[in-house]
């Protein structure tokens, strides 16, 4: 038996098996693309390692990809192999990971409750646990767990920087920026090349409106980039939405080809179809398109990827923006199976998500939808009813702006000025800058005058 960084026990002899866990769970923290290399090096040293078949299994079940089910079952089968000789902690995890494997959401949340309410420095429980709230726009049970679990953290603790960013990211999602700013600009100052920070910190610099900085200052990093894996591509989407802000649509277009969705580059070659990947490739697209730039044929290999993904719904953020993709290219046939896909899960009252994917993830895809073929009255009908739920998309604020962009841009074509008046009232109170001086509002903001 030996301990992690934090002093919690492992059930392992080997000591070569903790030292690589314990860098997996904060390279998975700091998004470093060695961490899957790292948890493989750790079961090489233990085979049995019922925390490194966790850990596994947990990565895989974030990724979100449907590929990986028949791995991921090869992970929980051995960690449940060796269980029987674990810690109670130990065996907690390994039943949070079997009932997520099968949906089983709700358990799996309250298994994680009680491993932090027994070790709030349990570091991967504490952000297995609050991504996947995140996931689902738990955006208040992602700030309740943060503060919950603070108190236990210590300044000299292992791993405090990643609790930081934890928190941070919590506080700027429930719009206390400033608070936020304070405890990642730590977290960053000990760990220059902690991923979640940058993210937090583009996050922050977003929300704030404060572009010029915010691109600045991801330009910065970039340096640092080349050891993270694809959230990488999604920092760099952040300083393309500076970019948009800032007027600079040609070099928007460049950096989606260069950086975001560079088809030739080494991390989208291992994974062409990551979902954050294609959330980023859609939503950038479609902003670019509503600020009048031709994008070529680059939906093609979106959609592409959208057809083979029908049904997935294994991130509700998903398939809206694999919805846009189809949309774009016309493939009306494979939007209506994807439909379909969307109202046979709905209809499945199994399902922890089906209530979310009937009232939500259904009519934003055909807002989506409606929005390419012209039909206005439609998307309002569909959008303007849900603005206060599309939170259980889950993701950032920053992702779901994109289907109040949508709203705001048909209830403009509807000539719904009520509507549009609420709305870019609601941006004007909650941005520190006019809507006008926003690349997503502008024209709305001026439509008004």
């Amino acid at each position: 038996m030996h301990r992690d960084a934090r002093g919690l026990q492992l059930s392992t002899d080997s000591a070569a098996a903790v030292a690589l866990f314990d860098r997996a769970v904060e390279h998975f923290l700091k998004y470093h693309r060695d961490t899957m290399n790292l948890v493989h090096e750790a079961l090489a040293a233990d085979p049995g390692f019922v925390m490194g078949h966790c850990i596994s299994a947990y990565l895989m079940l974030a990724g979100a990809n449907p590929a990986h089910r028949p791995a991921i079952a090869r992970s929980l089968a051995a960690a449940e192999a060796g269980s029987a000789l674990a810690t109670r902690r130990e065996q907690r995890h390994v039943a949070a990971l079997a009932a997520w494997r099968r949906g089983a959401l709700g358990e799996a949340f309250a298994l994680w409750r009680e491993l932090l309410d027994a070790d709030p420095t349990d570091l991967l429980a504490v952000r297995i646990s609050d991504t996947t709230h995140f996931r689902f726009g738990h955006t208040q049970a992602v700030l309740e767990q943060a503060d919950r679990l603070a108190p236990a953290w210590a300044p000299d603790l292992p791993g405090y920087d990643c609790f930081q960013s934890v928190w941070a990211f919590a506080h700027e999602e429930a719009g206390d920026t400033a608070g936020a700013e304070r405890a990642i600009d730590s977290a960053y100052e000990r760990d220059p090349a902690n991923f979640f920070a940058h993210h937090v910190k583009a996050h922050i610099l977003e929300a704030d409106s404060r572009p010029r900085e915010g691109n600045d200052w991801l330009a910065a990093q970039t340096g640092y980039w080349p050891i993270g894996n694809n959230l990488v591509h999604h920092l760099w989407w952040h300083r393309a939405l500076m970019q948009l802000d800032l007027g600079q649509r040609d070099a928007v277009l460049a950096s989606y080809d260069a950086n975001i969705r560079n088809l030739d580059a080494p991390l989208t070659k291992a994974a062409p179809d990551q979902f954050n990947d294609l959330q980023n490739a859609t939503a950038l697209l479609w902003r670019l398109e509503q600020l009048g730039l031709d994008v070529g044929t680059r939906w093609n290999e979106l959609a592409d990827k959208a057809e083979a993904r029908i049904g997935d719904t294994a991130y509700l953020l998903l398939p809206p923006h694999l919805m846009l993709a189809l949309a774009a290219t016309g493939r009306d046939g494979a939007s209506a199976r994807f439909l379909e896909a969307l109202r046979e899960q709905a209809a499945d009252r199994g399902r922890w998500d089906a209530a979310a994917i009937g009232d939500v993830v259904l009519p934003v895809c055909e807002a989506g939808l409606a929005h390419r073929h012209g039909q206005h009255e439609r998307v309002v009908a569909l959008l303007q009813p849900r603005l206060d739920r599309i939170r259980l998309l889950g993701g950032s604020n920053a992702q779901r702006d994109l289907f109040r962009q949508i709203l705001i841009d048909s209830a403009m074509q509807m000539d719904r000025r009520d509507i549009v008046a609420a709305m870019i009232t609601e941006e004007t109170a909650s941005h520190t800058v006019p809507p006008t001086q926003r690349a997503g509002y502008a024209a709305a903001a001026r439509w008004l005058m």
